[in-house]
This record gives C-alpha cells, sequence and structure tokens, in this order.
C-alpha cells in the first residue's frame, strides 16, 4: 500500500470512527454520507414495516444519552465515552435500581476483562450497558441511577449500491456491513476496503468482468 492511499485510508477512518452506527439511524445516512466521497453509489431508504420475506424493516434507534451513577455519584458507562458502552438499540430506562438489578442488564467479557463488549437487541425489547469485566466486580451494593435516553421512530433502513459495468453481464459481488459502532475490525475495515478497491477496479482499462457493490447493515 502507497503511504498516500494509508493516508487518505487514515483520514476517512478518523472521521467514521465516532459515528454511532446501528441497524438504522442518522449514523448509518452519515456513514454512507462520507463513503460516498470515495465511490459514487446510489443509496436507497427502505421504510420500517416494510415485509421482506420473513423479516419486517425495523423501526429506527434513536439514542442521545446513556450511562450509569454509581451510589458514590460517580459516571460510569457513558456513552459519551464509548459509544459501545449502551446495549444498541436499547428501549428507554430512566429509574434507579438495586446492584443485584443492575447486574441482569450489564454484559462483560471475564477472558477480556478490559474490552467493553459490543451487543444488540434488535428484535427484543431490553435495555443495558457494556462494561469492562473488571470495573463490574469493583461494583458495591447500593442504588444505581440508570439513563437511556431512546426511542423509536417510523424511519427507514439505509441500503447503497453501485455497479461498475465491465464487458460481460457476469457479476462479481462485494458486499460489506454498516451496522457496528466505532471498531475496527468489525466494521470499519470491510466499508472503507471495498470503497477503495471500487477505485482500484475504476482504474483497470478492459475489465470483463461487472462488479456490484452493496453497502447494508448486519
Amino acid at each position: 500500500m502507497s503511504e498516500r492511499l494509508s493516508t487518505q485510508i487514515s483520514k476517512y477512518f478518523d472521521r467514521l470512527w465516532p459515528l454511532n452506527r446501528s441497524i438504522t439511524g442518522q449514523g448509518v445516512r452519515k456513514t454512507h454520507k462520507i463513503l460516498k466521497e470515495i465511490i459514487p453509489f446510489k443509496t436507497l431508504e427502505i421504510p420500517s414495516g416494510l415485509k421482506v420475506h420473513d423479516w419486517k424493516v425495523p423501526k429506527e434507534w434513536i439514542i442521545k444519552d446513556a450511562y450509569i451513577l454509581t451510589p458514590e455519584g460517580k459516571k460510569i458507562c457513558d456513552m459519551k465515552e464509548n459509544n459501545l458502552h449502551v446495549l444498541n438499540y436499547s428501549s428507554p430506562v430512566n429509574k434507579t435500581v438495586s446492584l443485584k438489578e443492575l447486574q441482569k442488564h450489564l454484559f462483560s467479557i471475564k477472558e477480556l476483562p478490559n474490552a467493553i463488549p459490543y451487543l444488540t437487541s434488535y428484535y427484543g425489547k431490553n435495555w443495558g450497558f457494556c462494561i469492562q469485566d473488571n470495573i463490574r466486580k469493583k461494583l458495591k451494593p447500593g442504588k444505581y441511577k440508570v439513563l437511556i435516553k431512546s426511542k423509536f421512530i417510523n424511519g427507514s433502513l439505509t441500503i447503497s449500491e453501485k455497479v461498475l459495468k465491465g464487458k460481460s453481464k457476469k457479476e462479481i459481488l462485494f458486499t460489506t456491513y454498516t451496522c457496528h459502532p466505532s471498531m475496527a475490525n468489525n466494521e470499519l475495515s470491510g466499508p472503507l476496503v471495498q470503497s477503495f478497491l471500487y477505485k482500484k477496479l475504476l482504474s483497470m482499462k478492459n475489465r470483463y468482468f461487472t462488479y456490484r457493490f452493496v453497502f447494508h447493515p448486519e
């Protein structure tokens, strides 16, 4: 990889990294808008509630804030510090709970005590927080204030597509998903590699195959 290309990818990575992506929502639309600077695809918005075979396009998830206040008044699992902290697609909640009750809504990985896991609740109503296991183990009994400022609306699901024609009608399909938040290997690597692969193939003369590039959720 050339130094210039590496710099370009790094700049796009830095712009895309903080966006709070999910299966639907503004974070996804902003992601597609940025990627369109690289690959001039056509974007489709599929309305919530539309039935597709045995699946129905979900409602759009909007989240403004999420955190836990410990009995000492310390804020933890603050999504504004790391958007992985909130269970993706969490239902709204604003109440005080005991540690025992809170533990039912905490998710951590014992084998990776410093990691914040990524979990979703796309198709079942739930709320929760993803937390480092070493912090979870230090939580003391008491009353915890939990806030998730979210809502669900009839919106749309975003899909983008670009076809690069060749001599043949035979297609090679490249797909990648844009529904995960701030993760590198499990999210941004795919959309960025696919976008710059398009540029590489575009520069090729006498392409034989037709190439279809699709950016979609899940």
